[in-house]
């Protein structure tokens, strides 16, 4: 009699194995709500959880942020999300660590005209200055009427209300909802060089 260790061969055991584990994942991968149900007790009892949007691409991966005592302490997929259906890129896995990093900087950078030494700038401080400079830029360089030609050759001024100082480039963080309202906004100040990133 063939002792019982030699009955099976690796091949067979490799397959057999791989079917059992792809038989697993079939069953376990048809209904997760008692699997999500169970994480959600181990990880995140008694959080509050905000459904969002992955910030750094514009396909919108839907995420859930887990809130507890006014922190965040988790971020994953949104099983909800209609466009990602809970799974999230290496980036937007990672996200968390975006939000909750003690390495984040909470201050800028800044050298002032002429300065040798650069200083640390609130963020308010930072925003306010740039809406500053971007009216002052916008009002010494706003162009109401552009000289040009009518079809007869006539000298005409026509109405462009429009700044050739300023210029816009955006990012592939910015989702479709921040386009529309930063692309308004661009167009209410007459900035003509509209560009993103994601394009270039």
């Amino acid at each position: 009699m063939e002792h019982p260790s030699k009955q099976v061969s690796r091949r067979d055991f490799l397959k057999a194995a791989g079917g059992f584990t792809l038989g697993t994942s079939l069953a376990l991968g048809t209904d997760l709500t008692r699997v999500v149900a169970r994480t959600k007790t181990l990880k995140i009892a008694g959080a509050t959880e905000v459904p969002s949007v992955c910030p750094y691409c514009a396909v919108g991966c839907g995420t859930m942020i887990s809130v507890k005592d006014g922190k965040v302490i988790n971020i994953e997929g949104n099983p909800d999300s209609p466009i990602s259906k809970g799974t999230l890129c290496p980036k937007g896995s990672a996200s968390f660590q975006l939000t909750v990093n003690p390495l984040r900087m909470t201050k800028v950078k800044y050298r002032a005209p002429g300065a040798s030494d650069w200083e640390d700038k609130p963020l308010d401080w930072a925003m306010e200055r740039i809406a500053q400079l971007v009216k002052k830029t916008r009002d010494e360089n706003f162009n109401e009427t552009f000289k040009t030609k009518d079809k007869d050759g006539k000298d005409v001024d026509k109405k462009v209300n429009n700044t050739l100082a300023i210029a816009s480039l955006g990012g592939a963080t910015m989702d479709n909802e921040w386009n529309y309202i930063h692309l308004k906004l661009m167009r209410a100040l007459g900035v003509v060089f509209l560009e993103n990133q994601a394009r270039i």
